[in-house]
């Protein structure tokens, strides 16, 4: 079974997502970060490899996908409280980023989401586990 998760994502300008995300609260181990990539810190064992787009291409031969037009992935992040998840989604639009949805409240489970710099759909979520329903299909 995996141990940890490193979630590739391709950026146009490094310095740029660096900064965004570093206003969103997020750091980056320097071992694994030169110019043409970085590691984020999500959470315990849970990254996202930033790649410049050159260096992405080395590890695929489809072309890469322009996420301000087309979804390729919908990353998504817990938070401890409501009030975290609004946070960060306010700290994302004030750092270059946009919503892209509404929050939705499903009373066990609150969510928004942001769009990074690059377009990359973030879901920033919320969720009571006591008040989780017994049957969430019914």
């Amino acid at each position: 079974m995996a141990t940890q998760i490193y979630v590739n994502l391709p950026v146009k300008n490094l310095n740029k997502s660096i900064e965004f995300f570093t206003k969103l609260g997020f750091s980056f181990n320097p071992q694994f970060t030169d110019e043409s990539a970085t590691c984020m810190i999500i959470g315990d064992n849970i990254y996202a490899m930033l790649l410049v787009e050159e260096r992405f291409k080395d590890f695929t031969k489809k072309p890469i996908t322009d996420a301000t037009k087309s979804t390729e992935v919908l990353i998504a992040i817990d938070a401890a409280t409501r009030a975290d998840v609004d946070t960060m989604v306010k700290n994302a639009i004030a750092a270059g980023g946009s919503t892209y949805a509404d929050p939705m409240d499903y009373g066990w489970m609150y969510q928004h989401s942001f769009a990074d710099l690059d377009g990359h759909q973030w879901e920033i979520l919320y969720m009571d586990e006591s008040a989780i329903p017994q049957d969430l299909n019914g």
